[in-house]
């Protein structure tokens, strides 16, 4: 057997929290409102530097933050590594490709511009026709006085 494949693998499980609160874009400050009143700030950085955790509050973190318990236990650097390796295919420019290829637009939005336009002119012929009915009528009323 080689030394590689006796080496454990590390899981850092305050590591592992940070990792989710943060790609779910909540704060430490978020994430202690969240768990109630016993929680604080303070509370939730020093859990983040510890690297096991009690199972009853992993549970109630992976609650929180809606993530399995597994998860957070068994998530090393090596597995973040890969998923971060997969979704950007190891290249900045992949994210930007990725970004263009996923938006397609399904009408021409100069066309969207002209159709609003022709629907200002067609509202606005239709309030000088009104107007000129209602100054019309308004005659017809001095008149027959």
């Amino acid at each position: 057997m080689s030394d590689f494949e006796t080496v454990d693998k590390k899981v850092h499980q305050g590591k592992n929290i940070k990792r989710f609160r943060e790609m779910f874009g909540i704060k430490q400050e978020a994430l202690a409102y969240e768990l109630g009143h016993d929680w604080t700030q303070k509370k939730i950085s020093l859990l983040e530097q510890r690297e096991t955790i009690e199972a009853d509050t992993l549970e109630l973190l992976a609650e929180t933050l809606k993530v399995p318990v597994a998860a957070i236990e068994n998530l090393d650097d090596e597995g973040v590594m890969n998923i971060i390796g997969n979704t950007f295919h190891d290249s900045p420019s992949a994210i930007t490709n990725n970004k263009a290829n996923n938006i397609s637009c399904t009408f021409n939005p100069i066309d969207k511009i002209v159709a609003l336009y022709d629907e200002k002119i067609a509202l606005y012929e239709r309030m000088l026709q009104e107007k000129e009915e209602i100054i019309e009528r308004m005659e017809r009323l001095i008149k027959s006085k």
